[in-house]
């Protein structure tokens, strides 16, 4: 499967694909933490069919919950990861950050969670797999390189606007100690900001946030057939700006390279298929 990259990025991707394995994107700069286990799952390699086919991981869009089951046993076994050691977010579109435990182990993979409403997780635990949801919303991945604590977040426009990444750095120094400055940042997969059009009510929650040159490099005016004015929102850019915004030195930040609009045969996009679709996921774990 070829990807098509985005022009002008430099490579922080590679999509790693095994005989009997399934397939994921690996994160390039994370290859240097030899201690922690980092990955993005695609749509292949599965067992589901239909609009699903094949990795679906997600629960709740319909498809047989046994099939979503075997797909996080199938990538468990290619990452190294049990399911059982995983803790998936529960995703309502917030910017609410939780520290997970192993009493967590398996929730929302095996077994039902014991909390709601939480976009973002954060550990210190070896061995517990944070896993989030995704089909276009921005993965973010967090490694403080000095605590060796990690979080990871999902960030759709109104996490982003609420500045999700923000408070994960916030409660990784109040639960670990973590200073920004410590951090290694990667901003994941997700929808790129040409295929990424909003309206006036979603262009109106980014205004005033970034100063009049950044914004113009988070939203960019379209042209309107109506009478609505219609604008290209960059996630990316501006998720940057919240990491940079909390301390994060740019140096520290990386930015994915492939946009899952455009890659509709590798990736499941909201988009691209107007809600018919499963989803992905984002998973980051220290090794025991």
């Amino acid at each position: 499967m070829k990807i098509n990259y985005i022009h002008g990025r430099g490579r922080s991707t590679d999509l790693i694909s095994k005989p009997g394995a399934a397939p994921y994107i690996a994160i390039r700069p994370f290859s240097e933490f030899d201690h922690i286990i980092s990955a993005f799952s695609t749509r292949l390699g599965g067992v589901s069919s239909s609009i699903y086919e094949s990795m679906n991981l997600a629960g709740n869009r319909g498809d047989d919950p046994e099939n979503v089951r075997k797909n996080f046993e199938i990538i468990g076994r290619t990452l190294g990861v049990p399911a059982e050691n995983m803790v998936y977010a529960h995703q309502t579109h917030t910017s609410n950050v939780m520290r997970v435990t192993k009493e967590h182990r398996g929730m929302g993979i095996i077994k039902e969670r014991g909390f709601s409403d939480v976009d973002a997780l954060i550990t210190n635990e070896p061995g517990l797999c944070l896993v989030t949801g995704h089909a276009d919303c921005l993965p973010l991945y967090f490694i403080d390189r000095e605590s060796g604590a990690i979080g990871l977040a999902h960030a759709g426009w109104k996490g982003t606007a609420g500045n999700i990444a923000g408070n994960v750095i916030r409660m990784m120094g109040e639960e670990f100690g973590t200073k920004p400055k410590d951090v290694t940042a990667f901003i994941g997969p997700g929808i790129c900001r040409d295929h990424y059009e909003v309206g006036e009510d979603v262009a109106s929650k980014f205004r005033g946030i970034y100063g009049e040159v950044k914004e113009a490099r988070v939203l960019k005016a379209k042209p309107s057939d109506g009478d609505e004015p219609k604008y290209l929102l960059n996630l990316h850019m501006a998720n940057y700006y919240n990491m940079t915004a909390a301390g994060l030195a740019m140096e520290d930040i990386y930015i994915s390279d492939v946009c899952t609009f455009c890659n509709p045969g590798l990736f499941f996009s909201h988009r691209y298929t107007k809600g018919q679709r499963g989803g992905m996921c984002a998973f980051l774990m220290i090794r025991e």
